[in-house]
């Protein structure tokens, strides 16, 4: 008999001055620490910052298949009651599934002040993507609970979401020490989980007052910027979309991670510093 390995728990928190607080989700097979370049520069401009690990992440493929969408927001819930006691407004940014996450939390939580989402992604049709992935997604249903198909997995391909070359060559040499805790590898039981959550987000989309900051790249090599635009489709409330003109799909930790944090901390009602979110142009 197997026994799953439990996580270490890689959650982190920072202690602001500004009296708001921040909820930064990572990714799909992702883990918390790449959180930490961005929670640092919020956590320079006075935010408290809470970064959760989600539900199933950072031990195994067989752990991480063994929660679904709704298990990563309860994670996400968690962390916004832990800070909400903390400081006076509550925000939540996120990348990818993270993002997706944090709109979630918006429509179930009208008290969160707002949403940051990075590379939101509904399909993985990037240039850089195998068109059968989106494609055989939504067929999945029927046989989602298969052992047999569900633990199929993928590698993320060269050069995993980063525009950025010594990141990407770092990811290449040893994929596990970059980012503690994360995977290497999608089971498409999981990216079925994905495209349950997208659905989700656009049903109750229409329950999101908050304003919303999508930032996604143009150049995106996971996630085609048409994702952003049906993202914005789905929002009721506010929303300022930008585009990123000098990263790939990890932009918070990619080329332009500076201005994304500024443009982010300058959206949740930061001060503005230097001219790095001007760089972040509207689509056309």
């Amino acid at each position: 008999m197997t026994t799953l390995r439990k996580p270490a728990d890689r959650s982190f928190r920072l202690h602001g001055s500004l009296g708001k607080g921040v909820v930064l989700i990572h990714g799909l097979t992702g883990a918390p620490g790449e959180m930490k370049y961005l929670a640092r520069q919020l956590h320079r401009r006075g935010f408290s910052v809470r970064a959760p690990q989600l539900a199933g992440h950072c031990a195994d493929a067989r752990a991480l298949l063994r929660t679904g969408w709704r298990d990563w927001l309860d994670s996400v819930h968690a962390a916004f009651e832990a800070l909400r006691s903390e400081v006076d407004e509550v925000y939540a940014a996120g990348i990818c599934v993270g993002g997706a996450l944090g709109i979630a939390l918006a429509a179930e939580r009208p008290e969160l002040s707002g949403v940051a989402v990075y590379s939101m992604t509904f399909h993985y049709d990037g240039w850089n993507m195998r068109h059968w992935y989106s494609a055989v997604v939504p067929w999945l249903e029927p046989f989602a609970n298969l052992p047999g198909i569900r633990r199929l997995s993928f590698r993320e391909p060269y050069p995993f979401g980063l525009k950025d070359e010594k990141l990407r060559e770092a990811v290449e040499r040893a994929p596990h020490s970059v980012i503690d805790g994360a995977l290497d590898r999608l089971p498409l039981g999981s990216m079925y989980q994905m495209h349950r959550l997208g659905q989700h987000v656009e049903r109750v989309g229409s329950h999101v007052a908050q304003p919303v900051l999508i930032l996604h790249a143009r150049e995106d090599d996971m996630s085609d910027p048409r994702n952003a635009l049906r993202l914005r489709a789905a929002l009721a409330g506010p929303v300022d979309l930008r585009l990123v003109e000098d990263s790939y799909h990890m932009l918070h930790v990619d080329k332009q991670r500076d201005a994304v944090a500024s443009a982010t901390a300058a959206f949740f009602g930061a001060e503005e510093i230097g001219a790095a979110r001007r760089r972040l142009r509207p689509p056309a």
